[in-house]
């Protein structure tokens, strides 16, 4: 073969390679792309940002009556407007109480994901789940452990906009059968 046949051919080679390995490049970039984008999903985080004042009510021991205390939380978006930080101080049952929370829409999984920390445990609380805009609430599913048995224990959580400046986050154990029994409820007033 001539040396231009042989240059010519290598250059039609290097060309549907190329053009095949830059096709592939951009669907992989759009694919990459949506899914880094923030959408509709993140805009319904974005609505809590600011600052709000929580009615904290938790049913500790079965049958005793609940104890109620109260905080105050701050609600911003980070990370170009990908996830929600919340942190959120009081006290509870005469010890001060810190927490924060760390929740965003996985665009690829089309779920929230949720995780949360405080002072009254060394473990990360996972969950995550749908929304549902028909009720605006977002409905958390995970598992922590329980400092009494030690063992990992289901539980759901509910996040749902009652309007503009009043949200209601409700806590629940599951048992291994699907009983549930509510924990928690935190009434939210923004200041």
């Amino acid at each position: 073969m001539k040396k231009a046949t042989i240059f010519l051919l290598t250059c039609i080679c290097f060309i549907n390679t190329g053009w095949r390995a830059m096709a592939q490049d951009a669907d992989a970039m759009k694919k990459w792309t949506d899914y880094m984008t923030p959408g509709d999903m993140h805009k319904v985080l974005a609505a809590a940002t600011g600052k709000w004042t929580e009615e904290v009510t938790m049913w500790m021991p079965p049958g005793q009556p609940p104890v109620k205390s109260t905080s105050t939380s701050e609600y911003k978006m980070i990370l170009g407007g990908r996830y929600q930080q919340a942190n959120i101080t009081g006290s509870f049952g005469g010890m001060p109480f810190e927490a924060m929370s760390l929740i965003g829409y996985d665009n690829m999984k089309k779920v929230f994901i949720s995780s949360w920390v405080d002072n009254f445990g060394t473990g990360i609380l996972n969950s995550e789940g749908p929304y549902d805009a028909a009720t605006k609430t977002i409905t958390l599913i995970g598992t922590q452990t329980d400092p009494m048995s030690g063992k990992e224990m289901k539980i759901r959580e509910t996040i749902r906009m009652v309007d503009d400046n009043t949200q209601i986050m409700e806590m629940y154990n599951v048992t291994a059968g699907g009983k549930e029994t509510k924990t928690g409820e935190i009434k939210m007033k923004r200041i």
